[in-house]
């Protein structure tokens, strides 16, 4: 569907006087040539905020094209689905052609035909493809990422769910040179942002792309595009470099044998994707015991004055919160849940569904603690 022209194709399409990178006109040509490479929600603020910029009759930069990660199948139906970048680049009459969705930024195919669009600059955010020093070798004034963590800390796939799953109370984006090793370049400039004991990632992604990203680069674009960026651009001390790996599906168990402030912080790093699981067992008045898995929403923890009276397996409910005994004389609160194949629903509604019988803890293994 949105598969690369040939090398050909492009030169002409782009002296057709098609297209957001064909205007011929004196005003466009003094502007630079903007490439943007991005994939999920995320990156499609960023996007937004940049063809929004780009529109502005003083604008010193245009989008010459956009990259995304191919089509995938999504939703129960498994129909192929543009990527969300690919999916607003469309909405905002963007020319097919110059959304490119190369499996691989290696491709030759792909690399010829982003040189031919001779950019100035590369932009990415969330993009999700490892960059060939062949790729970074085109743009003339580099390649510039904006990465959701205080860089050298948390470098590589999932800084703000590993951020948050520490406990950070602190965090910010960085604005950096792309070079070949994994989020090491030069750091251009940063923004210091807040974290709240509460916030999810899925929100927290938001906030540091959207808010704080998108507006750092727009501020940073000029001494980029004019070169003095590179000379103010601090390197990075590697000996304080810290790594956030990909996170898994087998991560997402929980253990209540944990002390309730850390299951907590990974309720909501894990948020979104791939959520937090745990296995409950359901006891009904004579004794039929019954394992129920539950996915964890919302959560919090609960303080010392909510110790309530308990055998330390069984759950209880106060307020309009699930309490689950967890390791050190903490409890951890479930405010939101997701049983199998339905909903979300409150806990309260949850519990209100067991009609008296009881609720106890299982362990990740699925023996009773």
């Amino acid at each position: 569907m949105m598969a690369p022209h040939s090398t050909l194709a492009l030169r002409r399409f782009l002296c057709s006087g098609n297209g957001a990178a064909s205007a011929l006109d004196a005003a466009a040509v003094r502007k630079k040539n903007l490439v943007f490479l991005g994939s999920p929600q995320v990156s499609a603020s960023v996007l937004h905020k940049l063809l929004a910029a780009s529109e502005d009759p003083d604008s010193i930069f245009q989008l010459a094209a956009i990259v995304t990660q191919p089509p995938a199948a999504r939703d129960r139906g498994r129909k192929l689905m543009p990527s969300a970048v690919a999916q607003l680049a469309l909405e905002r009459g963007f020319p097919r052609e110059l959304i490119f969705t190369p499996e691989r930024a290696a491709e030759v195919a792909f690399l010829s035909n982003l040189s031919a669009l001779n950019p100035e600059l590369c932009i990415t955010a969330a993009y999700g493809n490892i960059l060939p020093q062949k790729f970074l070798d085109i743009p003339s004034c580099g390649t510039v990422n904006i990465h959701p963590s205080l860089l050298p800390q948390y470098r590589g796939a999932a800084p703000v769910q590993r951020a948050l799953q520490d406990g950070v109370t602190e965090t910010g984006v960085s604005l950096a040179y792309t070079v070949r090793a994994l989020d090491a370049g030069p750091v251009i400039a940063y923004e210091k942002v807040k974290v709240d004991e509460c916030i999810k990632a899925t929100e927290l992604l938001a906030i540091l792309f959207n808010s704080a990203g998108a507006e750092l680069l727009l501020h940073e674009l000029p001494s980029i595009l004019n070169g003095s960026a590179k000379l103010k651009a601090r390197p990075q001390d590697d000996s304080k470099a810290t790594f956030a790996p990909k996170l898994t599906s087998e991560e997402s168990w929980l253990s209540f044998d944990e002390e309730a402030k850390r299951i907590h912080n990974k309720v909501r790093a894990f948020a979104g994707w791939p959520g937090t699981r745990a296995r409950v067992e359901v006891v009904n008045n004579v004794g039929y015991h019954n394992e129920l898995e539950i996915k964890i929403i919302t959560s919090g923890v609960c303080s010392n004055a909510c110790n309530k009276a308990s055998d330390g397996n069984e759950i209880l409910f106060s307020g309009s919160a699930l309490l689950i005994p967890c390791a050190g004389e903490s409890w951890l609160e479930v405010l939101e849940l997701q049983l199998p194949g339905k909903k979300v629903m409150t806990a309260r509604d949850f519990w209100n569904g067991l009609r008296g019988q009881k609720l106890r803890k299982i362990n990740w293994k699925g023996v009773t603690q």
